[in-house]
Order: structure tokens, then sequence, then C-alpha cells
């Protein structure tokens, strides 16, 4: 019996590739989500490769940034699809204010100088591979190929109507999606690994907020006791589109007080990112507000994503923040609503690494390529890559009992 499986295992992996070998695989470019075909929902349920939000991509990005939508064919039926996005950094202001070191002010210099037009496979304004997914007709080797081939074209693209893009980035993969990319396509990128996606995953044995709060070590329930005595007059809510636009200044001044202090920042988003999120993804994308005594003084998002909770932009006033650990409080809300949804996990996403470690977020190791388009400044991309970013320094903690 067991014979006769081999056997038939054997015969069908012949058949499929006889019948690859007769596949005509191709691959489109499209400017617009506008133009994307009526089946390109059906490839991936990630919320982030699905139409609608691709469309938000188009209608509420940041002006340094150009989205392209790929789609991939295996005899003319799409069997693929996929992101790229091209950011200009010269026009980026400020890459972040929190660090104004010598060592800083010299990678702020290269980047504007040498690598200003970079060219993702990927999202850079998520954590995780949101950058392609591919059906069952094609191979994931067949895929990777078919996108290497088009970001080639969207690279010449992109040099004949602005300029010469500098560099190629891929992101971001964990260490079992990187063990798929070992194909001659990917000899001359660097990998490169940064700091890890903070990922919490939700126990079976939670039904509500409160048997998360009872699996807590002592000295993070009193932690937890203490954010939440500190938060003492705070007021939650969710905020609808209208609130949303009613309070559209001051939230992003929030958001500024947030990625301006941040080490580095390719981007920064538009003044009605969240007015069109709202409006567009509707029940999917949560807008939380926190005021004190009437005003808002911080706010965070979060985006449904099938089983997942993905964690979006935040903001917060800074004075406020110390004070009443408001960004500790809004991780603990994350959580709260989250387990008591029913939701599997919550992707917290780079970043404060150590404080989303203290509520129970594990760290998964990312990685990416990257090549710089000067052969002789690719040569020696491993130095420049470890000199400009560093490893970070912080410790694991372990708030469960077991």
């Amino acid at each position: 019996m067991k014979l006769k499986c081999e056997v038939a295992v054997y015969l069908n992996a012949i058949f499929n590739f006889r019948n690859r070998l007769n596949t005509s695989l191709s691959y489109q470019i499209y400017d617009s989500a506008s133009q994307l075909p009526s089946e390109w929902d059906s490839i991936s349920d990630t919320v982030f490769l699905q139409r609608a939000y691709l469309e938000l991509l188009e209608k509420s990005a940041p002006e340094n940034m150009k989205s392209f939508f790929i789609g991939l064919f295996a005899d003319e039926k799409l069997s693929g699809v996929a992101l790229s996005q091209f950011i200009n950094l010269k026009t980026v202001e400020s890459f972040g204010d929190r660090d104004q070191c010598f060592k800083t002010k010299i990678r702020n210099l290269v980047f504007k100088n040498f690598s200003s037009n970079v060219l993702f496979i990927g999202n850079n304004m998520l954590t995780g591979q949101n950058a392609f997914a591919f059906s069952d007709a094609i191979s994931e080797s067949e895929g990777l190929h078919l996108l290497h081939n088009a970001a080639a074209e969207i690279k010449k693209t992109v040099h004949t109507k602005c300029s010469k893009v500098h560099l190629m980035v891929w992101k971001d993969f964990t260490s079992e999606q990187i063990s798929k990319c070992n194909t001659a396509e990917f000899d001359a990128f660097y990998k490169f690994s940064t700091q890890p996606n903070m990922v919490f995953d939700i126990r079976k044995s939670w039904f509500s907020f409160d048997n998360y709060i009872e699996d807590l070590q002592k000295k993070y329930r009193d932690q937890y006791k203490r954010a939440r005595k500190k938060a003492d007059g705070i007021a939650k809510r969710k905020l609808s589109l209208e609130e949303i636009k009613h309070y559209n200044l001051v939230i992003n001044q929030l958001y500024l007080t947030v990625s301006q202090n941040a080490a580095f920042n390719t981007f920064y988003l538009p003044e009605n990112h969240f007015v069109e999120f709202k409006k567009l993804l509707g029940d999917k994308f949560l807008f939380y507000g926190y005021f004190d005594e009437g005003k808002l003084i911080g706010f965070n998002t979060l985006i449904k994503n099938g089983c997942d909770i993905d964690t979006y932009f935040l903001g917060y006033d800074e004075t406020c923040q110390r004070e009443k650990m408001l960004y500790l409080n809004m991780l603990y809300d994350m959580i709260a609503y989250s387990v008591n949804k029913g939701y599997s996990r919550i992707i917290f996403a780079r970043t404060a690494l150590e404080i989303k470690s203290s509520v129970g977020a594990k760290p998964v190791e990312m990685f990416g390529f990257i090549k710089h388009s000067n052969p002789v400044l690719n040569f020696f991309m491993a130095r420049f890559f470890k000199y400009f970013e560093p490893q970070t320094i912080w410790n694991e903690r372990s708030p469960f009992k077991n």
C-alpha cells in the first residue's frame, strides 16, 4: 500500500512538471488600482493586498511615494498579485528628530545624496511580508522570477519618468520565507536583518481580557495596575468618520509628535490619511481617541486582517504620554479588544520592542534583500548597512507565569 502511494505521488509530480513545461508565464504592471483585474481579490485573503486597501494607497499615500501593482499570470489566468513602492527620500525634510548625533547626520546626508530613490518590493508602511501572494498555479520560484523581471521593468519606468533608482529592497521575510529565496536572482543582493516584528499570540485559554491578566506574573500584573491607575480620568472611545474629520488637524499634530521623534522615517502621512482609511475600509479600520477633560491627547488605530489584528499608526501628546503612561495603556487596550473579540494574533510591528515584550509580544526575526545600482557601492553594502543600521540592544521580557 505504501509503495502504491509513493508511486502515485511520483507520477503526479511528473504530470505537474510536464504541465509546467507547457505553461505560459507572464506579468502585468498596473499604475492604478482601478486597472486591476476583477479576480484580483481571489488570490490573497490579506487585507493589505486587496483592492480596497490598494486604492487607499493611491488616495492617501505619502507625497514621496508611488505604488505599482503587479499581476502574475499562468496561461493568461491571474495566479499571483504583488505590490511595489517607489520612494523619493530627497523630498523628506527630516528623517526624524530624535537622534542628532554626528553619525545620524552622516547617515542622512548619504541617503539624501546617494540612496534617495528606493524601489521596494513590498509595503514600506507596514511590517511583515505584505509584498506578494501566489495561487497554486505557479510555484514560489516561478513567482519570484516573474517579480524580479517586473521589478526591473518598474525600475526602467521610474528612470524614464522620474530619476534613477539607487536602491532595490525586498522586505519583509521570516526565516522560513527567506529560505525559499535561495535563487540566482538574489545573488547580487545583500541579505539583511533589522528590528524584529513583535507578534502577540492570543492563547486559546483566554476567553476574556481577565484571563490574560490572570496569566501574568505578579510583577507584570502590578505594571498593569500601575498603568491603569496613572490613566485614571482618561476617557477612551471609538471615533466615527465624522469625528475623525472633526479632529483631523489635532490628529495630524499628535501623529507628527510621534513620527518626528522616531530615529528614522522615510515618509510622513498626508493630513487626510485617516479620514480616507475610515471612508474606504469602514468597520475594518478602528480609530480610538483618548481624551483628558474633553481634549484629544492621543489615538491609536487597528486594522482587522482575517484572524489577525494589525496595529497601525498612533499619536499622542508627549507630556500626557509620560504622565499617564498612555502608550502602555494603549497596548493593554489593543490586547483587550483582540482577546475579547476572539482574534488569534496581534501584529505589533517594529519599534518599542521592550515595552511590547513586557505585555507579552514575542520577536519574530525579519529579513530582506537590498542592492545598490552602483556596483562599487553594492560591493561594500554589507559594511555600509551594519554601520548605518547597528544592532538594536534590548531586553526581552517574559511576563507570563508559564
